[in-house]
């Protein structure tokens, strides 16, 4: 075992564990530049993924799920934590704390589909060279044999490969996706972090590239943390979900008991917001008050506190632990035990 590894091993089943994890931003004012706070975009977070799941990842826009997902991609530095990753020979390591040659032999094995297809392909850049340059990076082939696993990529993600010394101008935005898509599978890694990865296209075309993406997890036994807002997408593609609120793991569970029982007041109100497919069906949205909180100067306590009904004393001073609540279903919140919550299902019952 290499002196990157980490101490303690994680669950056999697990391929990835996030403990403590933060990312805090300084916040620097003055001609000297002096630090006066930090906004805690990733605040102590703690999540786990099995190998060959996916994850899906929600919350309302700045909560921090992009910066979480660059983080476990090593994209940026985290300022706090470990990343515990199994790599394909069952060796563990800490994430957090590599660099250099270290970093750059595990970076393979863990890739990113970022939001926009427009902006994440270089324009100067052909097909052959944009998804053959994670296999050149890594030195995983010869020239010859980088154009074929091109050729073989694009066809497995529906490209024509005629259109291999095509610029990415020339491509549709569902087109270009699967171009990043194909460049995330060259190097043949473990674990994709989807980021958002089609909030950006039609509807017609999210569909598609859904299914693409659940049929290659099928195929070459893929792990995803999918990042969304959209809880309908996350739905249909999730094993498991997690909750974010303003920088923090709020809940987690297994996609149907989350949906069904959701154990956190936030969850909750995002729920309420699900589009039903039955217009018979009537749910109540849940309107929480206020603004979301300042990451850069969070309220004290629990942070979703200011907007939560069931808040009490207790919730404004002292911060609530995440904890498991039943089996497999995490939350921070000090009344989890005791509060009943309304889920989808349960709302189309009583509707």
């Amino acid at each position: 075992m290499s002196s990157t590894a980490t101490d303690a091993a994680i669950g056999a089943d697990t391929i990835l564990e996030v403990k403590g994890l933060k990312k805090y931003f300084p916040i620097e004012k003055g001609f000297l530049r002096r630090h006066v706070g930090d906004v805690k975009a990733v605040d102590d977070v703690n999540l786990y993924i099995k190998r060959g799941e996916t994850l899906g990842l929600v919350g309302e826009s700045g909560c921090g799920k992009t910066t979480l997902g660059r983080c476990i991609a090593r994209a940026i530095v985290p300022s706090e934590g470990e990343i515990r990753y199994r790599l394909p020979d069952d060796e563990v390591v800490d994430l957090a704390s590599l660099d250099g040659k270290e970093l750059r032999r595990v970076r393979r094995y863990i890739h990113m589909i970022f939001q926009d297809p427009y902006s994440s392909l270089d324009p100067r850049m052909t097909v052959l060279d944009i998804i053959g340059e994670p296999i050149k990076y890594n030195r995983l082939a010869s020239k010859e044999e980088t154009t074929e696993r091109v050729k073989e990529l694009m066809k497995t993600v529906g490209l024509d490969v005629r259109h291999l010394k095509r610029y990415p101008h020339a491509f549709s935005g569902g087109q270009r996706q699967r171009i990043g898509i194909a460049r995330s599978l060259a190097p043949h890694p473990q674990l994709i972090v989807c980021d958002e990865a089609v909030s950006a296209l039609d509807v017609s075309i999210q569909a598609q590239i859904l299914n693409l993406l659940q049929d290659l997890q099928e195929q070459f036994n893929l792990t995803y943390l999918f990042i969304a807002h959209d809880l309908s997408v996350v739905e249909h593609i999730s094993d498991r979900v997690a909750v974010m609120y303003v920088g923090k793991m709020v809940e987690m569970s297994e996609t149907e008991e989350l949906f069904i029982s959701p154990k956190h007041p936030y969850t909750e109100a995002l729920l309420s917001a699900v589009p039903k497919t039955d217009p018979r069906i009537k749910m109540d949205r849940i309107i929480l008050p206020g603004e979301v909180a300042n990451p850069a100067d969070p309220p004290s306590g629990c942070y979703f506190h200011p907007r939560c009904t069931y808040a009490q004393e207790v919730c404004k001073t002292t911060p609530p632990e995440w904890r498991e609540i039943v089996p497999g279903h995490f939350a921070a919140c000090h009344f989890a035990h005791e509060l009943t919550l309304e889920g989808v299902e349960e709302a189309a019952k009583t509707g």
